[in-house]
């Protein structure tokens, strides 16, 4: 995949992955982390697409450790992290460590004393021109509600006072979209800074934790943000994480609109309908006369959710809103998508049905805010 100078954040560029988890343990937790790290790194050993991993002590603080990993690509090491096994597996280490903070990149070159790397000895498919970014981190995260309570649950989301944009001297909430599709919540941000400071800013407000206090009840997986374990496994489960991130690298139109579209993809296709849409959305971004002007794609497991900034109503052009643009594309999402969950059957080459798919997966917008609106 050819990477081109617009795109912030992409986890399809064929690089290998570099996973940096630093760790801050509590006193006398060594040997307990070094168990539960033993068994974790044993599950991981036989995941596909792991290449190796190192446990590293500091030797300037020993409460201080560094566990890194090296993967085939970003791809296996997203769908390993955000499996329910993955949850399991590190739920012994919880007990132990008091901060965590990881960080994943992209190898972009790479050295041994073997083989020296040459200009030309970048491998075919890999990343090797450096991303052009703006600055800004994009996350999101995705839970159930129980049915018959989404109207309420609506209301209270979209009620609450927005917490202080200014995290630090660095970092600063720039936006909040939220959407509902059925039962499901998708609540995306936009951080310009450090991602996980803002988070943990924005859970620590008084009018945020009253929110959701109040949609507690309504959820289908329980959870108690007064227990640390608790919490931590609710919004681990809850991690939509962003998979692709392209803008256009044209004039920014006066009458953006922002929509989210929600695709669910068949057991097991989740990941390769990401990376379908990631290509469709680099194809819109060079087209001047595509209305989809920037778009992030979000997946986890199945779930995959498609935030766009687009001119115009998503219906004049329903085929480029869905990011169907080219020939046979329809027949390519057809293949990947499930389409008796979003109601659509028989063949997207249909105008009939590329309107009904767009209908489906249209989501219901519940809050968008910037932090100008702050």
């Amino acid at each position: 995949m050819t990477t081109s100078g617009r795109i912030s954040q992409s986890a399809f560029d064929g690089s290998k992955l570099r996973v940096i988890l630093l760790l801050d343990l509590y006193e006398g937790a060594q040997q307990q982390f070094l168990d539960a790290y033993e068994h974790m790194r044993n599950q991981v050993a036989s995941v596909p697409g792991h290449i190796s991993d190192q446990l590293c002590q500091s030797i300037e603080n020993p409460s201080q450790w560094l566990i890194t990993s090296e993967w085939e690509s970003a791809p296996p090491f997203l769908a390993w992290v955000n499996s329910e096994e993955h949850v399991e597996t590190v739920r012994p280490m919880h007990s132990c460590v008091r901060d965590t903070r990881s960080m994943r990149y992209s190898i972009l070159r790479e050295t041994t004393p073997a083989q020296p790397l040459k200009s030309e000895s970048a491998k075919a498919g890999r990343q090797v021109a450096a991303r052009v970014g703006d600055g800004v981190a994009r996350h999101a995260l995705t839970f159930t509600v129980k049915p018959g309570s989404e109207s309420k649950v609506a209301e209270i989301l979209a009620g609450y006072q927005s917490p202080q944009a200014q995290v630090d001297d660095t970092t600063r909430l720039r936006r909040t979209s939220l959407f509902m599709h059925g039962n499901r919540v998708v609540r995306a941000v936009e951080v310009e800074g450090d991602l996980l400071a803002a988070l943990r800013h924005v859970a620590r407000q008084p009018q945020v934790r009253a929110v959701e206090e109040a949609i507690n009840p309504y959820l289908e997986q329980d959870r108690d943000l007064t227990d640390a374990d608790s919490a931590r496994v609710f919004f681990t489960r809850a991690a939509l994480p962003a998979v692709h991130h392209v803008v256009s690298g044209r004039e920014v139109p006066a009458d953006l609109r922002r929509h989210a579209l929600y695709y669910p993809a068949k057991a097991g296709c989740g990941m390769e309908l990401a990376r379908f849409l990631a290509h469709q959305d680099e194809a819109a971004a060079d087209d001047p006369d595509n209305p989809v002007y920037g778009s992030t794609v979000f997946q986890r497991d199945d779930i995959v959710v498609r935030l766009i900034d687009i001119t115009g109503e998503l219906d004049v052009e329903p085929v480029a809103s869905l990011g169907l643009t080219g020939t046979q594309k329809g027949a390519e999402l057809e293949r990947l998508l499930d389409g008796a969950a979003i109601g659509v059957e028989g063949s997207l080459q249909t105008e009939r049905n590329v309107n009904r798919l767009l209908s489906h997966a249209d989501m219901m917008p519940i809050t968008d805010r910037s932090a100008a609106d702050s």
